[in-house]
């Protein structure tokens, strides 16, 4: 295929990632960015040995790695202590972890490497509201009415809420989770939080997280990002009940968090965010394609949106590179290639999310008899700790992604040994 004018819309994890990709496989590539001077904002995130292997890639594992904090394991318990999931990455491979980061890291990251990568322009403070057909290309159309283009392939990765979708001749479908969560960052000097992803329920309507999340962007003390899911017609009841109820209540179900919540001083000091769950099947039309959030957005129960994101932008540079005669043609090649692997993750975050955010308390019945023994089952072990690394493929008859090979050390005679450096 001959070199593209592509154009990427949204400088987040997929859209930066994706140019990259591109420009370094010879296409011509503008980023648009609605967001005139956007920073690094955000909650902490998991980086799983998907995201990673992308971010190897990309050529900037190292330095997220350096900013990370190495996640052991996952735990969930009870209120009364009773083990809800207990998996740890080492079942899998001795070498394999997730990642605890704080999302400015890797958007700082993705975004400084595209401004000094030289097939990649970015421009800021450009909201596209609308596409428009000429042929085979597409002309983007800014909030202000003016045209940039025409363009050869259009990526849309501007997000869960992306108003792209509506005039796109799509299957999708697109509804705000009831569930939310509050968050803040928080210190963590000693690292109490290190090395677990911790998790305490009670039923289905209260779940409190603790993620240990790195360095964060600046500064050399290490973070923990504090969730609390909270119904979002109750935000407001929130604030105006004040912190004291909601920091006995947290401190009841976690002791330890009470040195995380002596940070927070304010209401205002904690954020709440809200989920999108968002169906498009395929995800391209003509030479227009969506890629992370903007074509698959999920509650984020299982700690998959960043790593999903990443593995689109490298396969849909595969795809521009497999062949293909044309565009169409190389984005129906993508379609098909992230089908079996978003399908899964999409049917189990929305299969699993009412046990864990939901009004419906039944649920939590069957959660807390059985999820804990299932854990224990072999098989079952195993394909539960793969979903959490984010390798599965399917339901019934499960392909898995292949672990990636920068696990291994050079001992083993395989892959280049990037992850013995990790923290």
């Amino acid at each position: 295929m001959e070199p593209l004018r592509v154009a990427v819309i949204g400088c987040g994890t997929a859209g930066a990632a994706a140019a990259l990709f591109l420009a370094r496989g010879g296409h011509r590539v503008e980023v648009f960015e609605a967001v005139r001077d956007p920073g690094a904002v955000g909650a902490g995130i998991m980086i799983q040995p998907t995201g990673m292997r992308v971010l190897a890639r990309l050529g900037l594992l190292e330095r997220v790695l350096a900013r990370g904090s190495r996640v052991e394991r996952l735990r969930c318990v009870t209120d009364r202590g009773r083990e809800v999931i207990d998996l740890a990455y080492g079942d899998l491979h001795p070498r394999a972890f997730g990642l605890g980061l704080h999302r400015g890291v890797l958007f700082e990251e993705l975004f400084h490497a595209c401004r000094a990568e030289p097939g990649v322009a970015v421009h800021t403070g450009c909201p596209i509201e609308d596409l428009r057909a000429d042929g085979p290309r597409r002309f983007l159309v800014e909030k202000s009415g003016a045209e940039r283009g025409p363009f050869d392939l259009v990526v849309v990765a501007d997000g869960a809420r992306s108003q792209l979708r509506d005039d796109a001749p799509l299957t999708h479908r697109e509804a705000r989770y009831p569930w939310g969560a509050l968050w803040f960052i928080a210190d963590d000097p000693t690292g109490v939080f290190g090395g677990t992803l911790f998790q305490v329920v009670r039923s289905t309507t209260e779940m409190l997280g603790l993620l240990p999340s790195g360095l964060g962007p600046r500064g050399k003390t290490p973070k923990v990002s504090l969730f609390w899911s909270l119904h979002v017609d109750a935000v407001e009841a929130w604030r105006d009940a004040g912190l004291a109820p909601w920091k006995a209540r947290l401190t009841a179900l976690e002791p330890r968090c009470g040195p995380v919540l002596d940070q927070i001083r304010s209401v205002d000091d904690v954020l709440f965010a809200t989920y999108w769950d968002v169906v498009l099947y395929p995800w391209n039309t003509g030479s227009v394609v969506f890629v992370g959030d903007a074509a698959h957005a999920t509650s984020p129960q299982l700690g998959q949106g960043a790593n999903l994101a990443l593995v689109d932008a490298l396969a849909l540079a595969g795809a521009l590179s497999s062949g293909a005669p044309t565009v169409s043609e190389a984005l129906e090649r993508y379609s098909h290639a992230r089908a079996a692997h978003l399908g899964y993750y999409q049917w189990a975050t929305r299969f699993l999310t009412p046990f864990f955010q939901s009004s419906t308390t039944s649920l939590a019945i069957p959660r807390d008899l059985f999820m804990g023994l299932a854990c224990k089952l072999p098989y079952v072990r195993t394909r539960m700790i793969r979903t959490m690394c984010g390798l599965e493929r399917g339901i019934l008859f499960p392909d898995p992604l292949p672990l990636p090979d920068l696990f291994a050390s050079a001992d083993d005679g395989a892959g280049d040994g990037v992850y013995r450096s990790a923290p």
